[in-house]
């Protein structure tokens, strides 16, 4: 075998790394700052996932880093609830055993915590959990929506 045919055969076999958790955490960041930007800096994501060396990944547990703790955090009390957590997920993303434990313990002290599968999943539960509208998929949410007060956070 040639280097040439070496090389070839290993771009086959290499896949691009897919962050589609990433990709999806990003547009609903995205889209909430754009929605609401006097609030946006109440919508915040703690990094404690992804890959680290041993000598990182002690010093972040030193520092506070929980196992499965959401991806989401809207510091923001609503509708008789003290904030809002919101684990992202693929299509068929699973929760694993820390973030089932997580959730039920916020949930357990009255705050709302949510399991996102797509950006219309997160726009349905900010506009939910902020104004009480449910939104159906399909349907102009922006027919039923408040004006925004954009002079409070």
């Amino acid at each position: 075998m040639k280097i040439d045919e070496f090389l070839a055969m290993q771009k086959k076999v290499r896949k691009k790394p897919r962050h589609k958790e990433d990709d999806l955490q990003m547009n609903c960041v995205r889209w909430f700052d754009l929605r609401f930007p006097q609030r946006a800096i109440r919508l915040h994501h703690s990094p404690n996932g992804g890959r680290r060396d041993a000598r990182e990944a002690a010093r972040f547990k030193k520092m506070g880093v929980r196992p499965g703790f959401p991806d989401l955090e809207l510091n923001i009390p609503s509708r008789g609830w003290h904030g809002l957590y919101i684990e992202l997920k693929t299509k068929n993303g699973r929760l694993s055993e820390y973030q089932k434990e997580y959730l039920a313990a916020l949930k357990n002290d009255d705050y709302r915590c949510e399991v996102c599968r797509s950006l219309e999943d997160f726009q349905s539960v900010i506009y939910d959990y902020l104004f009480g509208i449910r939104h159906e998929a399909g349907t102009d949410i922006r027919k039923a929506m408040p004006r925004v007060d954009r002079k409070t956070p």
